[in-house]
């Protein structure tokens, strides 16, 4: 099939850093061209992939110091997707919201996912609109939310067998919090923990703008205070393996709909597929990495993209 993936630019594909949308991207993005398919990627320019790439800026918007506004750059994608639209049996989009008024009049060869919350009023709204939008949940429970959309599908994340090595005993004696400093998030709570079991917290994570003033006057503080608090700053693939391979436990206070959580099953036996999905439906905030038992993979598929070969 001709399937075209289109992927958030704030990022590249996959991310460097942090991203948990582009990294999902990516790896059905390769899976796909693994089983077969001619894929086309519309990413950032500093995106790599087997696929085929139609860069749509230079560089991801988050980390260009020279873009201070991305959403031109999203609508330069979205032409770009325009003028090729013929070219494909199948459009997969990652992008909220922008597309609903391109792709109106073929929704029948489209896809959408959103990997962020859907408990907006604003996001309800929204549907009422465009509700015959087909639309892929990443997990059951993030449907709650839109009862009434044109659901298609559930596919669950999966991470490639090979990304994260299994590691049997944890070497560290510390916690982790991996991901963004922002409220939602909950970084402060995972200090708070952190202070009351008296063991030392790593956190990893990266500040948006957005998020800026948060840091400053709630979680930087809290980091300066707590001897036992370490705050690393973003990190990549090599390094998240071994924060999360020598922690105790993974802290995970969050403190919104989470729809999947892709951090957990990186923690979690580090390859467990579509199974967690009644664990990240249930967050809880403290989950641990020394329950490190392994899923029986089945040797017939692969945990990224087979659910999409339905397409």
């Amino acid at each position: 099939m001709r399937i075209a993936q289109i992927a958030p630019l704030y990022e590249c594909v996959p991310p460097k850093l942090y991203g948990g949308t582009e990294r999902i991207v990516s790896y059905l993005t390769e899976e796909l061209v693994r089983q077969g398919h001619e894929v086309t990627l519309f990413a950032s320019g500093d995106s790599k992939t087997s696929a085929k790439l139609v860069p749509c800026c230079e560089r991801a918007v988050r980390l260009s110091p020279s873009i201070h506004d991305p959403l031109p750059y999203h609508i330069i994608m979205l032409e770009e997707v325009r003028q090729r639209i013929d070219q494909f049996d199948v459009l997969h989009f990652h992008i909220d919201f922008l597309h609903a008024p391109l792709i109106r009049g073929l929704v029948q060869r489209t896809v959408s996912t959103h990997h962020g919350r859907l408990d907006s009023p604003d996001v309800a709204a929204f549907y009422r609109v465009f509700p015959e939008l087909p639309l892929v949940s990443v997990s059951q429970d993030q449907r709650k939310y839109l009862p009434h959309a044109n659901w298609v599908g559930t596919v669950y994340h999966g991470l490639p067998r090979d990304l994260l090595s299994f590691q049997p005993k944890a070497e560290g004696d510390y916690l982790a919090f991996l991901g963004r400093i922002s409220p939602e998030k909950g970084p402060n709570r995972a200090i708070e923990i952190a202070a009351r079991t008296a063991m030392p917290l790593k956190i990893a994570a990266k500040v948006d703008r957005v998020d800026q003033a948060y840091w400053e006057e709630i979680v930087r503080p809290m980091v300066d205070a707590h001897k036992n608090v370490e705050f690393i700053g973003e990190i990549g693939d090599q390094d998240k393996a071994k924060l999360l391979g020598d922690a105790a436990a993974l802290l995970l206070p969050v403190d919104w709909p989470e729809p999947f959580g892709l951090v957990i099953i990186e923690a979690r036996g580090k390859y467990f597929e579509a199974q967690l999905a009644g664990v990240l439906e249930h967050t809880c905030p403290l989950t641990p990495t020394s329950d490190r038992r392994r899923s029986s993979p089945r040797k017939s598929r692969s945990p990224i993209g087979a659910n999409h070969a339905d397409y």
